[in-house]
Formats: C-alpha cells, sequence, structure tokens
C-alpha cells in the first residue's frame, strides 16, 4: 500500500497545509512497498537508474543456511546491510521526523500570514465582487488558497521533494522536470480545494454549529470519490501506464488476484524510474476502479519470488476492505480533528477577529476568509495525532504481509524485499519511535513475522 503513486501531492497540501478533508484518500493509500536486490529475474534497464545503496547478495548457499529459529534468521538478513548503508538511511529516516515538525510550523506560518496580512480578505472581497454566486466566489478563494500556500511554501517543497531526495542517491529526475510535475499537481490541487472549499463554506453556512459533524461526513464521502477517480484521472497526468508483459508473473498475480476478488483484468506498469530509484506496487481504487499496478523499478530489480510477495501483501490489502475500513477510521478521526477547529475557531475569532477582518462567533466560521485559521487548527491536530495516524496504517500494513504470507507463501522473497525498504526507512528503530513515526512496520519486524511464519509453516 502506498502513500502514493499518486498522493505525492495531495497529501502534503490538503493534510499539512490545506484543507485535510478534500482528499485524505490520497495520503492514506499506496505507500511504498520493497522489492528486493539478490538475484534479479529481469536484468535493470538502462533506464532505469539502480540506487546506490548496497545489499550484500544472497545465493542459494546462503539461502540454505538460513538459521531455522526466527530471531537468528531475521538477523541474518538485517546482517547483510553495511553499517555505512545503515547510516545512510537512518539519517535519511529520521530527518524525516524534523520535516513532519518543520512542515507543521511552516503550515501554522502561513496560516498567519494570509491571516494577519490583507491580500487574503481582499481577494476573498473580490471574489464576493465579481463572482455572481456565493459558491463561485468560495472556490475562487479556494484556488488563491492553493496557489498562495504552494509559493509561500516552495522553498521547502525544493528542498523536502528534490535536493534531499538527490542528495540521497534516490531521485532521478532533472529540476525542470520535477518543477513541470509540480505545476501539473499545483493545478490539480488548484481546481480540487476550489471546489471543495465551496462545498464545504455551503455546508458551514447551513448547519451552524454542529457544522463540524456534517463536515466529517463530507470528508470521508469526497475521500471515497477520490478513491474511485485517482486511479482514472489523476494518476496518469504524471505517470504512463501500460500492460505488463504476459509472462510467469502476469498470470501468477492475475491468479492470485482473481482468487481474492480483484475485479481486475490487467497488470500494469508504470514509469517511475524517470523520477525515483523507489520500487513500489499498489491494487488502487473501488469496485470497477480496482487497479493491480507496479513501477518499473519493481520489474527491473525484484525477483519473482519478491514480486509475488510483493503482489500478495498489495492484494491483501484489497481483500481485507482497507479502503473501506480505513475511511471509517479516518472519519472518526476527521470527526474529532473538525471538533477541535470548532473550538478553536470560536475562541481565536473572538479574540481576534476584527484584526483579521472577519466576523466574531458563527459569521466567521462561515467566511471563506477564516480557511486559513481552518487549516492551521487541522494541522495542529493531526500533528499531535501523527501517531495515531500511524498506528493506523501500520496496523493494515502488517495484516497485508501476513495476507502475502499465507497467499503466495514467500517468506523469503518477502523478507528480501523488506531489505529495499532499508533505502529510505529505519530498519531498527526503538518501540517508541516506531508507535509515533513509522507508517509502516520497520524492516526488522516484518521480516520477523516472515521468519515465524517459515518457521511454523514451511517443512
Amino acid at each position: 500500500m502506498q502513500l502514493a503513486a499518486t498522493s505525492w501531492f495531495l497529501a502534503r497540501h490538503l493534510i499539512g497545509s490545506a484543507l485535510c478533508c478534500a482528499l485524505a484518500w490520497l495520503f492514506l493509500w499506496t505507500g511504498p512497498v520493497a522489492a528486493a536486490e539478490a538475484a534479479p529475474s529481469v536484468a535493470p534497464a538502462a533506464s532505469v537508474a539502480a540506487p546506490r545503496f548496497p545489499v550484500r547478495a544472497a545465493d542459494d548457499a546462503w539461502r540454505a543456511a538460513l538459521p531455522r529459529e526466527p530471531e537468528a534468521a531475521t538477523r541474518a538478513y538485517l546482517d547483510r546491510l553495511s553499517p555505512e548503508a545503515r547510516a545512510r538511511s537512518d539519517a535519511y529516516f529520521e530527518g524525516g521526523y524534523w520535516l513532519i515538525l518543520w512542515n507543521t510550523l511552516l503550515g501554522l506560518a502561513v496560516a498567519a500570514l494570509l491571516l494577519w496580512t490583507r491580500p487574503s480578505t481582499a481577494v476573498r472581497d473580490w471574489a464576493r465582487r465579481v463572482a455572481r454566486w456565493r459558491w463561485l466566489a468560495d472556490a475562487v478563494y479556494g484556488g488563491f488558497y492553493a496557489v498562495a500556500t504552494w509559493v509561500l511554501t516552495l522553498p521547502l517543497t525544493v528542498y523536502e521533494g528534490f535536493m534531499r531526495e538527490h542528495a540521497y542517491g534516490m531521485a532521478t529526475q532533472g529540476f525542470a522536470a520535477w518543477f513541470g510535475e509540480r505545476l501539473v499537481q499545483l493545478g490539480v490541487v488548484t481546481l480540487i480545494l476550489g471546489l471543495s472549499v465551496s462545498l464545504l463554506y455551503a455546508l458551514l453556512r447551513r448547519t451552524g454549529d454542529r457544522w463540524w459533524m456534517w463536515a466529517s461526513v463530507v470528508t470521508v464521502s469526497l475521500s471515497a470519490l477520490g478513491a474511485l477517480v485517482a486511479p482514472v484521472w489523476i494518476d496518469p497526468l504524471v505517470n504512463t501506464y501500460k500492460p505488463v508483459e504476459d509472462g510467469p508473473i502476469k498470470r501468477a498475480v492475475l491468479a492470485m488476484a482473481h482468487a481474492n476478488g480483484v475485479p481486475a483484468d490487467n497488470v500494469y506498469e508504470f514509469d517511475a524510474s524517470r523520477q525515483t530509484t523507489r520500487v513500489s506496487a499498489n491494487v488502487s481504487g473501488l469496485g470497477d476502479t480496482a487497479a493491480i499496478r507496479l513501477n518499473d523499478n519493481l520489474l527491473r530489480r525484484a525477483s519473482d519470488s519478491e514480486i509475488r510477495a510483493v503482489m500478495g501483501h498489495e492484494i491483501g490489502h484489497y481483500a481485507m476492505h482497507h479502503i473501506t475500513k480505513s475511511l471509517v477510521m479516518f472519519g472518526v478521526l476527521f470527526l474529532a480533528g473538525f471538533a477541535f477547529a470548532a473550538w478553536a475557531m470560536r475562541r481565536l475569532l473572538s479574540r481576534f477577529g476584527a484584526r483579521w477582518r472577519l466576523p466574531s462567533g458563527p459569521e466567521g466560521v462561515a467566511d471563506v476568509g477564516s480557511l486559513p485559521l481552518l487549516v492551521g487548527a487541522i494541522g495542529v491536530f493531526m500533528f499531535v495525532a501523527t501517531p495515531i495516524t500511524n498506528t493506523i496504517t501500520r496496523t493494515m500494513e502488517a495484516e497485508a504481509d501476513m495476507w502475502s504470507l499465507n497467499l503466495a507463501r514467500e517468506p523469503l522473497g518477502l523478507s528480501e524485499a523488506m531489505l529495499k525498504l532499508a533505502e529510505y526507512r529505519k530498519t531498527e528503530p526503538g518501540p517508541l519511535e516506531e508507535f509515533v513515526f513509522f507508517d509502516h512496520p520497520s524492516a526488522r519486524s516484518r521480516i520477523l513475522m516472515a521468519m515465524r511464519w517459515r518457521e511454523q509453516r514451511l517443512p
């Protein structure tokens, strides 16, 4: 499950620094899933950049000598990572802890800037003068907000999404191509956020003090809609999807999918190597829009057993209805988040509303000029709720791993796949660290699960 082939752009702008309600599904689904380095079944293509993260290769003799005892077998896998490689991975992942904080603080700074200066409410007033309908004026303001936050957060975006990825050897794009994709993403965000803001503030005006309850319902509804349309309309904007060539892998993946109720008749490959060295795969969509997709890095860097293990994991997400379950669980979280926002906005508007050129009380909450305040409140709540959101997704990832083991019966393939996670995820965190910061189980936890299954289930 990926925190997205498609989630790259809206997760950041609609959760951390924009309106989380519109498309929260984009950060729920399709997170990076590793394939492995050992014994690739397809030679790496020249167009696919190899990552600068060596893993000591394993041959048949090494696998035959692998200890039966799970802890010892797990240690044998992890010892194939050099100290230098692990230090590099740890530094990259631990830097992400700070980026969670910096993104939250920057989001609050942007909200404060828009509230305390005049351009924000000037755009609101102009939109009301020129737009014939109130909903259209709100949509115009939502589009302005998307562009304004994109521009104001661009320096951190460039560092986090381009400079840092290149520094750790995980990006393959030049700046012009990377920036061009960001502009495409901005266009999508602007359109969707404008429409979502219009819908949200129409709801606020109609539902009064209980707006926060209805906002959570609309959030879940829009999230489900997003899960339906993203595979068809959004994902192809930045990547090209084509059917995987017929062969043993495609037949094996489709057989697993059909046996587990996935209504897909093809397996698609997308050209992620244009952007990154990471491997990923997903079974995305709902109902008839379900699509089985894996990136070209996975096809070229992983063995057949690893691909079967990874796709068994992705099929497990679909078979266990994780999208639907996540919509319910995150719906409860959104309900709490909007309740907190309603409380915070009432207090802050009563004190600062006049300085922000906003009415106090319910009128201020329903004024689209209060959007930066709503986003700031939601941003604080989501920051504090990070361990909760991570635990929800981490638990489902562990469930999908177990589904893969029982479906594909590839404990060694799954373990090899987990070593690739060490390119960008710390392999052995402490228990508290994993609870707070990990949205997937650590490589050690996942390999240990596979080795325990191997001990009990294989002769």
